[in-house]
């Protein structure tokens, strides 16, 4: 119904739950816009212009416009959304969690692990995920031309392993992200399900 809304951004405000308010102008009319905390960080001062892609949930309580920094994000959203117990406050935590290069490399890699970090999203929920949008996610990428670093990790048999121990030796998610990509470039490493190398040459990247 609403593809987009292009208006002055009025006023915001944190509620419970970590759920961010908008009010954007169109026209002299206000519309009231739920969006994430990454989104609001991008936000342009009160006053000044802003395009916003939407989407909009009807249920029997009422309707509540959800508002994405780009089309594609809102497209993920309602990927996210399709899923069997995802519902629009999860999705948003998602991408509130992950940007969309992120959430989508975790969901097609199979990357339950970092899906699960989310609050509210279990293991059982990111298996889920993963499960039901994987294949749909691989073709939309490409369908859409999104640019996104091609999965270059460890194989999925020790991701795991590989990640809790780089957690446990107290580096971030994003680090470790960065570095596993970084160092799965190598045709070598790429090839091998050996935690231990993998682990080695990680740490090394890292400490650069």
């Amino acid at each position: 119904m609403l593809s987009y809304l292009k208006g002055k951004v009025i006023h915001t405000q944190r509620l419970q739950n970590n759920r961010i308010h908008l009010v954007l102008e169109v026209n002299n009319l206000g519309y009231d816009l739920q969006i994430t905390s990454r989104h609001l960080l991008e936000l342009p001062a009160y006053g000044d212009t802003t395009h916003i892609f939407t989407h909009l949930n009807v249920k029997d309580d009422g309707m509540t416009l959800f508002g994405f920094t780009s089309m594609a994000e809102r497209d993920l959203f309602r990927q996210l959304v399709s899923v069997s117990g995802i519902g629009p406050q999860l999705g948003m935590a998602l991408l509130d969690s992950l940007n969309l290069q992120e959430l989508v490399q975790a969901i097609v890699s199979g990357n339950t692990r970092l899906l699960s970090r989310t609050p509210g999203v279990g293991n059982k929920t990111a298996e889920r995920i993963a499960l039901e949008l994987k294949t749909k996610l691989a073709e939309w990428r490409e369908q859409s031309g999104l640019s996104l670093q091609p999965a270059a990790g460890p194989v999925v048999s020790v991701r795991e392993d590989v990640e809790m121990t780089l957690l446990a030796l107290g580096y971030t998610d994003a680090e470790i992200t960065k570095a596993l990509n970084a160092v799965g470039q190598s045709s070598t490493l790429a090839k091998t399900a050996d935690a231990e190398e993998w682990i080695r040459q990680a740490i090394s990247w890292l400490s650069q």
